[in-house]
C-alpha cells in the first residue's frame, strides 16, 4: 500500500473523516455496547461461511468492549469461549503473519474445544508445531466481532486487520481473564474469518450477523 494510500486508510480507520471524529467514536462505543447488552444472557453461537461451520458456547463469559482505550483504531467486541465447547470447522480468509512468517489459508477442525485437525497451504509445518507449544496452544482464548466499518481491506497488521468490520476473529491460545477465560498458553494467535460475502452468525438460534452486517 503507497504511503499516500495507507494515510487515507489510516484517516477512515480513525474517523478522522467523520465531522465529529469525538462523536463517531461515542456513537461505536454505544453501539458495541449494545450488542454485548444483547448478547450478555447467551450461549451459543454459531458461525457459518465457506468452508466454516463452527459452534462454541459462551455461557457465563463476559463480552469486552474495545472502543479505542486498549489499543487505536479500535472496534471490535470479544469474549473467552468456554474452552472444551468449540466444535466443526473454519476457515480463515486471511494469511497469519507473525515473527515474520505468513501461514496462508488456514483451515481448523475442532472437537470438544480442541484443534484435532489443522492445514495451511503456505507454511503448515510452523502451524503445526505451533500447535504443540503448550497445552493451551490447541484451544480458543478468545472469540470476537470487527465492528469498525472505517476499516475494509486486509493490510497484514493484526491491530488493524482484526477491527474490519464484518469479520470474526479467534485467537488460539492465552485468553483475557476478565473475559472470563481460563485458557493459558504461550502463544495468542489471531486469525481472521471474513463473514462479509455468504456468512452467516446465529446467537442461540437467532440471526444476528449476515454477509457482515448486525441484525439484532
Amino acid at each position: 500500500m503507497a504511503t499516500d494510500e495507507f494515510a487515507e486508510f489510516m484517516f477512515r480507520a480513525c474517523k478522522l473523516d467523520a465531522p465529529d471524529p469525538a462523536a463517531a467514536w461515542q456513537k461505536l462505543r454505544d453501539e458495541q455496547q449494545r450488542l454485548i447488552d444483547w448478547l450478555a444472557d447467551k450461549k451459543e453461537v454459531h458461525l457459518t461461511g465457506p468452508d466454516t461451520d463452527l459452534r462454541l458456547q459462551i455461557a457465563g463469559r463476559t463480552w469486552i468492549n474495545s472502543d479505542g482505550h486498549r489499543n487505536f483504531p479500535s472496534g471490535e467486541i470479544f469474549t473467552g469461549p468456554v474452552e472444551d465447547s468449540a466444535e466443526g470447522a473454519v476457515r480463515f480468509s486471511y494469511p497469519m503473519v507473525t515473527n515474520g512468517r505468513e501461514i496462508a489459508d488456514i483451515r481448523l477442525r475442532f472437537a470438544r474445544g480442541k484443534v484435532v485437525e489443522a492445514s495451511a497451504a503456505k507454511n503448515e509445518e510452523f502451524l503445526l508445531s505451533t500447535l504443540d507449544t503448550d497445552m493451551g496452544a490447541r484451544f480458543l482464548g478468545e472469540f470476537a466481532f470487527g465492528t469498525n466499518f472505517g476499516i475494509t481491506q486486509f493490510t497484514k497488521n493484526i491491530l488493524l486487520d482484526e477491527k474490519i468490520g464484518g469479520t470474526v476473529h479467534m485467537a488460539l491460545g492465552s485468553g483475557y481473564p476478565d473475559s472470563g477465560s481460563l485458557n493459558r498458553s504461550a502463544i495468542h494467535w489471531d486469525m481472521i474469518c471474513d463473514l462479509r460475502q455468504g456468512g452467516l452468525v446465529t446467537v442461540d438460534g437467532i440471526l444476528f450477523l449476515r454477509d457482515g452486517r448486525f441484525l439484532v
